[in-house]
């Protein structure tokens, strides 16, 4: 994976953000706070997702697209589906 860096890099700082929420939690921090803290993680967690997609469309996607084998590109186009029906929800 060419982000390979970049994703290690941001799930490291998820971690750390998680680690707060916990910390948090234990200081009995006001709601509303923890909750921003949560989307936060949630987005940074979707952008990683992304990344990860992105390379996902540039390396295995477009290899069997290139293959002209219709069995792996409807393979392909079929997992493509079912992970955005599970990103939308």
């Amino acid at each position: 994976m060419a982000d390979k860096k970049r994703v290690l890099s941001r799930i490291r700082r998820i971690e750390g953000q998680v680690r707060a929420v916990a910390r948090m939690i234990e200081r009995k921090e006001y709601c509303i706070n923890i909750l921003q803290q949560v989307f936060a993680i949630r987005g940074a967690l979707k952008s990683i997702a992304l990344i990860i997609l992105e390379n996902h469309i540039n390396t295995c996607v477009r290899k069997a697209i290139v293959s002209k084998n219709d069995r792996e590109i409807k393979k392909k186009v079929e997992e493509l589906l079912d992970i955005y029906e599970k990103f939308s929800k």
